[in-house]
Formats: C-alpha cells, sequence, structure tokens
C-alpha cells in the first residue's frame, strides 16, 4: 500500500494522473443518478474520463468498492443530513419541522434524484433493499424523536413523522417540479398540517430568509 500511495504521488506530480479519485467519484455518481447502476462500469467511466482502467485501481479495489462508497456518499448526506436535523435542538415543534424543511430546499443536503436512483438500484438488489429501508427507518426515527421531545404521544409522534417524510418522499417521485416560489405560501399549511401548531410570522419569515439563501447558493 505504502509503495502504491508514492507511486501515485510521484505520479501527481509529474502530471501524470489525469483523474484523481473524486473524478471517478463524481463521474460515477453522475452516471448513477442519469443511466442506473448498470451503466457505472469502469471501461466506460475510464473512456469517459480518457484513461485507461488500470488507473482506476489507484484508487478502488474493485467495481463492488467503487459502488459501495457511492452507497456510502448516500449515506453520508441524504440521511445523515435529515437526521442531524431532527436532532437539532429546537424552542418550538415548528422550529422543529423547519429544520427538516431545510432538507427539502436544499439539494445539497438532499439530493432527490441521488435517492431515486438507489430505489431504483434497490429494485434489482436485496442487499441495496435492506440498506434503503434501514435508511428510511432511520430518517423516520429521527424526525418521531422530534416530535417525541417536544411532547408528542408515542402513536402520533410515529405517524406525524411518516405522513412528514413520506409526502415529501412522494412528492419527488411524481416529479411535480413545482417552483419555490409556488410551494412557499404554503409552507404555513404545511406546518400547521405537520404540528398542529400555529406558525408564527417570525417563524414564515426565518424559513424564508433560509430559502432564499438555500436557491442562490449561500449559506
Amino acid at each position: 500500500m505504502a509503495a502504491l500511495e508514492t507511486t501515485i504521488q510521484r505520479a501527481a506530480a509529474t502530471g501524470n494522473i489525469k483523474a484523481t479519485r473524486e473524478d471517478w467519484l463524481k463521474l460515477a455518481l453522475e452516471t448513477l443518478i442519469s443511466d442506473g447502476v448498470e451503466r457505472v462500469r469502469v471501461l466506460t467511466l475510464g473512456q469517459q474520463l480518457d484513461v485507461s482502467r488500470s488507473s482506476f485501481y489507484w484508487y478502488f479495489k474493485s467495481r463492488q468498492d467503487l459502488l459501495d462508497q457511492l452507497l456510502d456518499h448516500w449515506r453520508q448526506t441524504n440521511t445523515r443530513f435529515i437526521v442531524e436535523r431532527a436532532a437539532r435542538p429546537s424552542a418550538t415543534v415548528i422550529r422543529g419541522v423547519m429544520s427538516i424543511f431545510e432538507c427539502w430546499v436544499d439539494e445539497k443536503l438532499f439530493d432527490p434524484r441521488l435517492d431515486f436512483a438507489i430505489r431504483a438500484w434497490a429494485r434489482r438488489s436485496p442487499s441495496i433493499r435492506r440498506a434503503l429501508d434501514e435508511a428510511d427507518e432511520e430518517r423516520v426515527t429521527a424526525i418521531r424523536g422530534m416530535f417525541l421531545r417536544h411532547g408528542y404521544e408515542e402513536e402520533d409522534a410515529f405517524v406525524r413523522a411518516r405522513v412528514l417524510y413520506f409526502m415529501q418522499i412522494g412528492y419527488y417521485s411524481l416529479e411535480l417540479n413545482e417552483p419555490m416560489s409556488s410551494r412557499l405560501p404554503h409552507v404555513a399549511a404545511y406546518l400547521r398540517s405537520f404540528t398542529g401548531q400555529e406558525p408564527s410570522a417570525a417563524d414564515l419569515e426565518d424559513f424564508s430568509r433560509y430559502v432564499a439563501k438555500a436557491v442562490s447558493g449561500g449559506r
């Protein structure tokens, strides 16, 4: 391994590496999203990157290793950020739900195209199906925990979490592609529906500011 790393470092220093590990991962991810897992092939990716297949093995043990890393990327983005937002301390349940809403408006936190690429992959692979089921359960459990912290009863918290999460997944599956300008006016009604409480003007103003930053690419 040390000798291999030295070889890579020397090649990089002399400009002989045309594609980095990140280049392989980025193209593989784009291919997974656009064309499906069957098109994520070492030879095809190498041709698109204009490098030999041998350069692939500087970074990955095998095609399966690459696929495993794509799956890990999905876990570390789409699932992680939902769980983190659900666990974020919030003064009210309205603010707690707003934190989760951040994932729905910022694709840096949750990429719906990637999620559905994984769901398509899961239809072909029992192991990916298990990983997907585990992720869905982890996400719902995290959202349920947020409702429990704000005093909701066990079953009420569970059902509200499922409605909030699976409604959004269903929204993505329908590919409605509504502009944010059409969705934002309904935020207050969604918050009432999910929590049974009335959002304040300050809540709505803060969320609108977050959306504006997310849409413009700022943080």
